[in-house]
């Protein structure tokens, strides 16, 4: 990586064009005049090649990228010291801030939900649709941490399968590259004024397979890495939807691949929601040849993400100890004590969660429950007889604060 003087862009090479013949393909649902627009010539982007890419950074660029990077670092052994590395909440843990971040990820697509709904979701409880949307992208999530190793196409379609399977109506294009031409902005009847016209999808697989290759060195700064790879698969656009949050979830996958952060996930969209305005710009500033503002904007999105999200693990842990407090007397042995940790991941849980994802028995997880709620641990919060639901509401009071810390940050 070689360096330029501070203030200078950070080339790399824009994406060119080639041009398409358009005509909309349902006229009768359009206006004449709009017809008239959307038919004739249009020029779909072609991406340029970055398997090769010298990342040319300035000397404060550069600063800034290892700042960041070690205040990840930071975050990943802050999470492994709190908790310690063979906590029974590490895992849980790792699953609330993967929740954090696909909640994050899919808000900046405008897909709001609560820590309360979307835990709902995952428990087969509540009725909210975006909580459903979003389960998808913890799913999507899940599949990037968990196909880290290997950094491939195979990776990719699995990441997107994972997210589209959960989004009601587009369920048939999950883990499938597009198959149509699509734009970004105005025009609904073709691309031919849009604000962006991403490859024809004849291009797609060989842009991949180039955006793998840059992925796959180890001769590039993480950080760097990340942002440039997930600025070329936004420019890629290889599916018909689904290509915000997916390229979100391989950043984490980049991550963890090159082992930056291992014990945790690191709620890197929640740094990008603070200006998703800026976030996107810098996006449309690589496509014309300037990798600095995205790769600035995930060297701050890190160190936000790297700080609130150190504050939320220590104040999960807080609810974990003074509830662990509630239950002192309770035998060591209780089924209690092995859902507690869990509630830090789920803290709306119903029986069959208890006995599906912990292994109890019906009767030792109705045993845990009426325990944890005779010592004000948990609540419960239907008031029926059957299909009960209880909540761990501290937790759910950590999480609504942190989800709050942002909105303000975003609003600044």
């Amino acid at each position: 990586m070689s360096t330029l003087p501070a203030g200078v862009r950070i080339p790399v090479d824009p994406v060119s064009h080639e041009t398409f013949e358009w005509k909309p393909r349902a006229p009768e649902m359009y206006s004449r005049a709009e017809v008239e627009r959307q038919t004739g010539p249009y020029e779909a982007s072609i991406t340029a090649s970055i398997a090769n890419w010298d990342a040319r950074l300035s000397g404060e660029d550069v600063a800034d990228v290892e700042d960041a990077t070690r205040q990840l670092v930071a975050f990943d052994q802050h999470a492994q010291r709190t908790l310690g590395t063979g906590s029974p909440a590490l895992g849980p843990m790792t699953a609330i801030l993967l929740r954090t971040e696909s909640a994050s990820s899919s808000q900046i697509e405008h897909l709001t939900t609560s820590a309360k709904q979307l835990a709902l979701a995952e428990i087969d409880e509540g009725e909210k649709r975006n909580a459903l949307t979003v389960v998808g992208n913890v799913r999507a999530m899940e599949a990037a941490l968990a196909l880290a190793d290997d950094i491939s196409e195979d990776m990719i379609l699995a990441m997107h399968q994972a997210l589209m399977s959960h989004q009601a109506g587009l369920e048939h294009e999950a883990g499938t590259y597009r198959r149509e031409q699509v734009w970004i902005g105005a025009g609904n009847a073709g691309p031919r004024h849009a604000e962006f016209v991403p490859p024809h999808h004849d291009r797609i697989p060989g842009a991949i397979q180039d955006l793998i290759a840059f992925a796959r060195r180890q001769d590039v700064s993480v950080l760097v890495q990340v942002a440039v790879t997930h600025a070329q698969f936004e420019t890629i656009h290889p599916f018909v939807d689904g290509n915000g949050r997916t390229g979100r979830a391989l950043a984490q996958s980049v991550l963890r691949n090159k082992g930056l952060v291992g014990s945790t996930a690191v709620p890197l969209s929640a740094g990008l929601l603070v200006d998703v305005d800026r976030y996107f710009a810098a996006l449309g500033a690589f496509r014309d040849g300037d990798a600095g503002p995205i790769i600035r904007e995930f060297a701050s999105a890190s160190r936000i993400a790297a700080t609130t999200a150190a504050r939320l693990v220590d104040d999960l842990v807080r609810e974990l100890d003074e509830s662990r407090d509630k239950m002192r007397g309770i035998r060591a042995n209780a089924a209690a004590w092995r859902v507690l940790p869990a509630l830090v991941g789920q803290p709306a849980v119903n029986t069959k969660y208890l006995i599906h994802t912990l292994g109890l028995g019906e009767m030792a997880a109705l045993r845990a429950l009426d325990a944890l709620t005779e010592r004000d641990v948990l609540i419960e919060t239907t008031g029926r007889t059957r299909s009960r639901v209880w909540e761990h509401r501290g937790i759910f009071a950590v999480l609504d604060a942190y989800a709050e810390t942002i909105r303000r940050m975003s609003i600044r």
